[in-house]
């Protein structure tokens, strides 16, 4: 992942405005726990590979709202022109870490719609703010590893070797998929 990729604004705006929410009613600190799931395989295939973990514990040991992520924040306006975040809400994401846990099924497995992947308990706002970056890693990376497994499985004992980084949406597309179709199953890569 590169640096811009661990900002805590890789989420929705409806996650933040949220996590003011809960702020602003004293709900912030309230334990929380978030389950994500799949409701549908991918490719009309019967499972689906985990995928993402790594990439998610990355992600988490940079998580952090940097100046750059506040000073952007502090430009948003609502549907009033009025600023959306107050400063002290923003003094309260400066000094924010994450101090959730993580329960999750390893890298590699086969799973299944509405099985619980991934698991998240804490402090509500955290909880929330990381709902998005969540969903995004995993879904993403499962996909791939999907995909990887199934055309690997066609491919019998051949071996199978992924060429998707000159066609991959960036560099971070690129190197994500790459690592999926590698826990997919693919035994090399371009």
């Amino acid at each position: 992942m590169t640096p811009y990729t661990y900002s805590p604004l890789l989420t929705d705006l409806y996650q933040l405005t949220m996590a003011y929410g809960y702020w602003r009613l004293s709900m912030h600190e309230q334990e929380a726990a978030f389950h994500l799931l799949f409701r549908k395989n991918p490719f009309k295939g019967n499972y689906a590979i985990s995928c993402g973990l790594g990439s998610i514990v990355d992600y988490l040991n940079h998580w952090r709202f940097k100046s750059d992520d506040l000073n952007y924040l502090a430009t948003l306006k609502n549907p009033h022109h009025e600023k959306l975040f107050p400063n002290d809400f923003l003094d309260y994401l400066a000094e924010l870490t994450f101090t959730c846990s993580i329960d999750a099924i390893p890298e590699g497995t086969i799973v299944f719609p509405h099985e619980p992947l991934l698991r998240i308990q804490g402090p509500l706002l955290q909880c929330q703010l990381l709902e998005s970056p969540l969903l995004n890693i995993i879904n993403f990376q499962t996909l791939i590893a999907t995909k990887a497994s199934r055309v690997c499985r066609a491919a019998g004992n051949d071996p199978v070797i992924e060429f998707g980084m000159r066609r991959a949406q960036g560099p971070d597309g690129a190197l994500s998929a790459s690592r999926a179709s590698y826990i997919g199953g693919c035994t090399a890569t371009s």
